[in-house]
């Protein structure tokens, strides 16, 4: 009989093989490392911002943002300073902030414009005075698309 795969993903889980259990191991350092370095940024910048990376005393953050990013370079020094109280950071003199803009952008559809039985009543009017049939045509088909709301 088949086993059904499982999807549990956990360092202390043996039946996955050991790279994968060494994997799931760093990712979970690497998730707690971020929090703490997270806790040290301030509360205002936080949004936007994640650990990199952090190697032989260098810890990289990247952000989203290119005015966030400054005023985290500004506030490096203090942030420095309280990861040093921890065991994981005692020797962190390097801070270098990232600026990695999001991929996606959620923008809002556009919403078609519509036009006011007024302003329909105005195009029809201003076409039946014009002597260009080209753009007679063109106010009254401009006029047809009139919202069925009074405005």
């Amino acid at each position: 009989m088949k086993t059904r795969p499982s999807l549990s993903l956990s360092p202390d889980d043996h039946n996955q093989p050991r790279q994968l259990r060494e994997l799931v191991a760093k990712a979970t350092l690497h998730l707690r490392a971020e929090q703490r370095v997270l806790q040290s940024v301030p509360e205002p910048l936080r949004e936007g911002v994640r650990l990199v990376s952090y190697k032989d005393g260098e810890l990289v953050l990247q952000t989203d943002n290119a005015a966030r990013a400054s005023q985290l370079r500004f506030r490096q020094q203090e942030i420095m300073a309280d990861l040093r109280h921890e065991e994981t950071f005692e020797f962190v003199w390097k801070l270098t902030i990232k600026v990695r803009p999001g991929r996606y952008s959620l923008k809002k559809p556009a919403e078609p414009m519509t036009l006011s039985k007024e302003n329909a009543r105005l195009l029809e009017e201003e076409a039946g005075h014009t002597k260009d049939k080209a753009l007679r045509e063109v106010l009254e088909k401009l006029a047809s698309h009139a919202s069925d709301r009074s405005g």
